[in-house]
């Protein structure tokens, strides 16, 4: 009798847990859905839960959120990440102690659709582990970041592969826009390692990272490449689709800075966990 009472209780213990979770869950997308209709322009097709993660902090939970909205008659799909903990929604949470904002911990994992063949520059496709880096060409700790990560992957080329991700800042890097169409239209014109030697070259002696003039770019690359690339093909819809593409893959996965990096599909806000992997 005793063993059929325990059982029972900690059946009923299971049971309120799993019902509460699922009312906070209820509750996160119902104050979506209310927050969002009050906007006249917004029309709502679908909001869902894309990932749910406990936190450290004892009964909060933070939340991934599928939108799938119309906003002025287009079709927009984005994520947003907002916390509860059942009784309380907020879209941003700190850390008291370290002053960090807990959104750094919310993060989707990659799916296999970011180790495509193409974004391949270092180590080997068919390693064990996976790094995904999305980086801006001119951000300065990125132009030390991807070189050293890029001749660790290539040390350890058995067991790692590395995946290159356009990811241009261009409210601080505006040159960035025409610099990393030039590195897509490079890798097809047979550059062989172009984002590393895009890295690698001295640019602040051509131009400064807010520079807007693309004829200025393109010809500090054709000179460095000795290459003789057109302003008409650095402005092809084809290229700048293909960065577009990156762009909104950095964004599913809530990439906001640079560099960026994810280890075996997880967020590294350390960056440095690659070190570990190899040995």
């Amino acid at each position: 009798m005793k063993l059929i009472k325990r059982v029972s209780i900690i059946s009923f213990v299971i049971t309120t847990a799993v019902f509460a979770n699922n009312s906070i869950d209820k509750s996160v997308i119902e104050f979506e859905k209310s927050r969002f209709s009050k906007n006249e322009r917004v029309e709502i097709k679908n909001i869902s839960i894309n990932m749910k993660k406990e936190l450290p902090q004892k009964g909060w939970y933070g939340y991934i959120v599928d939108l799938d909205i119309k906003f002025a008659g287009k079709d927009v799909k984005a994520k947003d990440v907002i916390f509860s903990d059942g009784n309380v929604i907020s879209p941003e949470l700190f850390d008291v102690k370290s002053g960090d904002s807990l959104k750094e911990l919310i993060r989707p994992n990659l799916s296999s659709k970011y180790y495509d063949s193409g974004k391949l520059i270092a180590g080997s496709s068919s390693a064990k582990n996976k790094l995904v880096v999305f980086s801006d060409p001119l951000c300065p700790f990125c132009m030390d970041y991807v070189p050293d990560i890029a001749k660790y992957a290539n040390e350890h080329k058995d067991s790692i592969a590395l995946y290159y991700y356009h990811f241009p800042l261009l409210r601080i890097h505006p040159a960035s826009n025409a610099l990393t169409k030039l590195m897509v239209i490079g890798k097809k014109k047979g550059i062989k390692d172009i984002e590393l030697k895009v890295y690698k070259a001295d640019w602040d002696i051509y131009f400064e990272p807010k520079e807007t003039n693309q004829k200025k770019i393109l010809d500090a690359f054709n000179k460095v490449f000795e290459t003789k690339i057109t302003l008409e093909e650095l402005d092809s819809k084809e290229i700048s689709a293909e960065v577009a593409q990156d762009i909104s893959m950095g964004e599913e996965a809530l990439v906001q800075g640079t560099p960026t990096i994810f280890v075996n599909g997880e967020y590294d806000k350390s960056k440095l966990k690659y070190q570990e992997l190899g040995m």
